[in-house]
């Protein structure tokens, strides 16, 4: 995964930064680097959607898939998601908004996909697991 500084003007109003699952490369407003906690929040929330790109099957696909059961994520980063993205992506993001503010989650979600543990490591929701057995990636 790559990490690039772009312009303000390459993102809606109030982005801060985005993973594009696509070509697995992580894109940073400059205008929001200065501080020095934005950064490292932003970079663990981004990560973790990378990390949710892994549990998807690998990150070379253009999807993801959420890491923890739902019920799990605590309700604060849920009502976050919910006021600030669109409902189709509330489970993605409140997992990632609790990641970005959470010491070594994302690092230890990432050091699992790079070990190629993850689905050991982190139980597959049942969709994702069907999907995963359908395609090939566990028994």
């Amino acid at each position: 995964i790559k990490v690039f500084l772009a312009d303000q003007r390459y993102f809606p109003v109030m982005h801060r930064g985005v993973y594009h699952t696509v070509s697995n490369n992580v894109y940073l407003n400059k205008d929001y680097m200065g501080d020095p906690g934005v950064l490292m929040q932003l970079m663990r929330h981004e990560g973790w959607h990378a990390a949710q790109d892994c549990m998807a099957g690998t990150i070379k696909n253009s999807m993801i898939a959420i890491i923890k059961p739902e019920e799990d994520v605590p309700m604060i980063w849920r009502v976050m998601a919910e006021r600030t993205y669109p409902a189709a992506a509330v489970p993605w993001e409140a997992e990632a908004q609790w990641a970005g503010r959470t010491q070594h989650m994302t690092q230890d979600a990432l050091e699992s996909c790079a070990r190629g543990t993850m689905w050991t490591d982190y139980d597959p929701t049942p969709m994702t697991g069907e999907w995963l057995r359908e395609n090939g990636y566990i028994d």
